[in-house]
């Protein structure tokens, strides 16, 4: 069993940046690829990011190429995603996610979720 807490999101002016950080308790968090998801309103949930559980593979989606960087520290049992330059359109409830298949897990397959923090992006 893992559980998955995310903090730091919060309120942003355009052009500015964010850093989450998503821990986990439980154990062999680095067997687990983890990723992030977010979910703005009225609109489906979508994958942003995913790394392998050594770090040595990391995925995006394209809208947040360039600018957005997800990594983890197996010994703090936590993955970030860090944002920069952000956008109102980035504006979601962002949701991390445990799975042990990072192809899966860029799907939206996981075996664990967290509970998602806000992030707004204001123009």
């Amino acid at each position: 069993q893992v559980q998955l807490v995310e903090s730091g999101g919060g309120l942003v002016q355009a052009g500015g940046s964010l850093r989450l950080s998503c821990a986990a308790s439980g154990r062999n968090f680095s067997y687990y690829d983890m990723g992030w998801f977010r979910q703005a309103p009225g609109k489906e949930r979508e994958f942003v990011a995913a790394i392998n559980w050594s770090s040595r593979d990391s995925v995006y989606a394209d809208s947040v190429k360039g600018r957005f960087t997800i990594s983890r520290d197996n010994a703090k049992n936590s993955v970030y995603l860090q944002m920069d330059s952000l956008k109102p359109d980035d504006t979601a409830v962002y949701t991390c996610a445990a799975h042990p298949i990072l192809v899966q897990l860029t799907t939206g397959r996981a075996q664990y979720w967290g509970q998602g923090t806000q992030v707004t992006v204001s123009s």
